[in-house]
């Protein structure tokens, strides 16, 4: 399809390639000879910790709401487990970057969230040289479980509040009051955590250009180092304003007004959705997504090799959910040593999958480092991206391919547009549960 026959902007969010719903079941294999050709001197490590104080209506998260205690320390004892079998199954590694998400990682209780940590330190971390990234939510940010995150050099927190407007976000399931949301952003403040990232949500019931300047005015009070702007992905019953225009073009305009309000705030745009105050992220360490590995532990978590992504199986409702979960808690240290389920790229997705998470950065995609990993160049390995050029989607500086910011714009459907036919089929024909 050329590109010029999208009629939304609003496809879908594309933050991994391929997307999960393209997994599938694998004759099983051994995770030590999975990893066996790839570099494991620069690994991503990822904890997953699938549960919630509630489950707003806008998410497709793996996680489950109000789990049972005795359910938490299971999952921590399988956590342990599969830690163990993973490192002995990899060897010698370097992690060179962190993250902890879910679900909510500080809906864990103090006791707990020191135990994980006791998990992750499996991995030999190295927290002061680490750039590490941790989840939370208004309702868990203590501080109590705020200096355990300090206490380990955590550089990032990210939190979801979605929006000051507390009508706002009650639309969507989530009865959330500002009181408790400014005492978990003052408690962040307090840790001495060096990174606040704050997430928000346009295109919300009733949300208003007003209503959504204000938003973003009281965000900026707490001085956040990063905002990440989502666009709703699920159409609110009761419509998001009475101007009569369509709900493709109410988001776009709430993006276009957050997008300059944050600029003109000295704010840059690192994507679609990421925007950061200069000279004040958490970096990547040495790791590099278009190449490096990741190994993701944890119910709903995804590891990658540049040949094979792999996870657990997938579900949003609570029955799929809980059913995963009860499986994954039952599993042996032997059943944690094979994989099972994921999706084996062949060069085409590879070459893809590298071209989409260099574009839909403001960095743009190198020219250079695709020949280097490829032997060939991505114009003419796909032509099509010349269209973005046509449309004044993208430009291209030297041996750098960036978006315009036009192109920043149309994001979540430029990613789609250059997945490979086949990953579409299996996302289409997925049935999720």
């Amino acid at each position: 399809m050329n590109f010029s026959q999208l009629k939304t902007p609003y496809q879908s969010y594309t933050y991994a390639y391929p997307h999960k719903t393209a997994y599938r079941a694998l004759t099983p294999r051994q995770l030590s000879d999975v990893w066996q050709e790839q570099d494991k001197q620069s690994l991503f490590l990822y904890f997953h910790i699938p549960f919630c104080e509630m489950r707003c209506g806008f998410c497709n998260l793996f996680t489950l709401v109000n789990a049972s205690t005795s359910l938490e320390a299971e999952y921590l004892n399988a956590l342990e487990r599969q830690a163990k079998q993973t490192k002995q199954s990899l060897g010698e590694m370097k992690v060179v970057q962190l993250a902890i998400g879910g679900g909510t990682p500080t809906y864990l209780k103090p006791a707990e969230l020191e135990r994980l940590y006791e998990i992750i330190d499996i991995f030999d971390v190295e927290y002061s040289q680490v750039p590490s990234s941790v989840e939370t939510s208004p309702a868990t940010a203590t501080p109590d479980r705020l200096r355990i995150l300090a206490a380990r050099n955590t550089q990032r927190v990210s939190i979801g509040v979605q929006s000051f407007v507390e009508s706002e976000v009650k639309s969507v399931g989530r009865p959330q009051r500002n009181e408790k949301v400014f005492r978990s952003l003052d408690a962040i403040r307090d840790a001495g955590i060096p990174v606040l990232n704050i997430d928000l949500i346009y295109g919300l019931a009733f949300q208003t250009p007003q209503s959504w300047l204000y938003t973003l005015k009281t965000a900026l009070k707490f001085a956040p180092e990063e905002l990440f702007l989502y666009p709703l992905y699920v159409r609110p019953l009761t419509g998001i304003g009475l101007s009569g225009k369509s709900w493709d073009d109410e988001r776009f305009e709430l993006y276009q007004l957050g997008r300059d309000f944050l600029l003109e705030q000295g704010y840059e745009q690192v994507s679609m959705r990421m925007f950061r105050r200069p000279n004040s992220h958490a970096g990547q360490g040495e790791y590099c997504c278009q190449n490096d590995g990741m190994i993701g532990l944890g119910c709903g978590a995804r590891s990658y090799t540049r040949s094979l992504h792999y996870s657990s199986e997938y579900a949003v409702g609570k029955e799929g959910v809980r059913s995963i979960l009860e499986n994954y808690v039952q599993r042996s240290a032997q059943d944690f040593a094979e994989v099972g389920y994921g999706y084996q790229l062949n060069q085409d997705n590879q070459r893809r999958r590298f071209i989409i998470q260099s574009l839909l950065h403001s960095s743009g995609l190198s020219c250079s480092l695709y020949h280097q990993r490829f032997h060939s160049e991505p114009l003419q390995d796909y032509p099509q991206l010349r269209e973005l050029f046509a449309l004044n989607m993208a430009q291209q500086n030297d041996r750098q391919i960036t978006l315009t910011p036009k192109g920043l714009a149309w994001s979540d459907a430029i990613g789609p547009w250059l997945y490979a036919n086949e990953i579409t089929r299996l996302m289409h024909s997925y049935e999720l549960s």
